[in-house]
């Protein structure tokens, strides 16, 4: 049977949260990125906004609860059947979560999560063909943004 198309592009999100130099990464348990890390995410679900499917899967995936702030990144995954025909085609937004100031209960990877970690920015850089493809440049982007906009002004 030829594989169909999927008719539009579906919305996922990809949730970002660090503590001082450590970032939360799940190690996924289903296609795309079966057994690789990246940030905990997944489909907004309709009716839902971007904010809070984030904080969904957040929380779905790790058992932290975070509040969305702000679009890190916007970026198109598409992936291709062996013979070229396109399975399936994401348009993933990447958004900053902000972790409450409170105690949490432990890390819980759940939901399609085999394991959910806190990386260091240099264990990020040393997880290589076991890391989602976009993983290590996103943490390199938000590291550079977060360090320009906490230095000091003259």
């Amino acid at each position: 049977m030829i594989p169909i198309p999927p008719p539009a592009p579906r919305v996922g999100v990809l949730s970002v949260v660090r503590r001082d130099d450590s970032f939360l990464l799940v190690r996924r348990a289903k296609a795309p990125d079966a057994g690789l890390w990246g940030f905990p995410g997944g489909k907004v679900e309709a009716g839902e906004t971007l904010f809070a499917a984030a904080q969904r899967e957040l929380a779905e995936e790790t058992a932290l609860h975070a509040q969305a702030t702000r679009v890190v990144s916007v970026f198109d995954s598409l992936h291709h059947a062996p013979d070229g025909t396109l399975a399936f085609h994401y348009v993933i937004v990447v958004i900053r979560c902000a972790e409450p100031q409170t105690g949490q209960a432990a890390l819980r990877a759940g939901d399609d999560a085999l394991e959910a970690r806190w990386f260091t920015h240099d264990a990020i850089r040393q997880l290589g063909g076991q890391a989602s493809t976009r993983l290590s440049d996103l943490v390199e982007r938000i590291v550079d943004e977060e360090r320009r906009t906490s230095a000091p002004q003259s």
